[in-house]
């Protein structure tokens, strides 16, 4: 856990520093794509699990 944790978070620095510095291309993408399968593993993925979907839910019942 306090490996992932630190994997976690080191690729979240990375990430933020990619998409400030507006380079969102091949490289930063696989570090995205790393950065969520991290965090999935963590103890934090039910509840963004939980926050998405009721997300999900609330756009769903938006009547335009």
């Amino acid at each position: 856990m306090a490996i992932s944790l630190s994997v976690v978070l080191l690729l979240a620095i990375v990430l933020a520093v990619l998409i400030r510095g507006k380079s969102l291309k091949a490289g930063p993408a696989i570090v995205a794509v790393l950065f969520g399968f991290f965090l999935a593993s963590t103890g934090m993925a039910p509840s963004i699990n939980r926050f998405l979907t009721s997300l999900a839910n609330t756009i769903n019942q938006i009547n335009f």
